[in-house]
């Protein structure tokens, strides 16, 4: 339902490895390829450090999307 508020959630649908940046695109309604060269280019410019422990950290905070969601 539109009324509803959106939540993020790891996607099932588009993911690679835990379904984060899949999700991300969806919260954001974007294309999930962008979200994923965004991310590779960011962290690469960051040492990786900070972009692989924020992924890390959204793998066990961000809820995985529930099953039937989004048709």
């Amino acid at each position: 339902m539109e009324d509803e508020a959106r939540r993020l959630c790891r996607s099932r649908r588009d993911r690679k490895l835990f379904g984060v940046l899949g999700g991300l695109a969806q919260f954001f309604g974007l294309d999930p390829s962008l979200v994923r060269i965004a991310y590779v280019a960011v962290t690469i410019m960051t040492a990786f450090v900070p972009g692989m422990f924020l992924y890390l950290m959204m793998v066990f905070i961000v809820p995985l999307e529930p099953r039937g969601d989004r048709s």
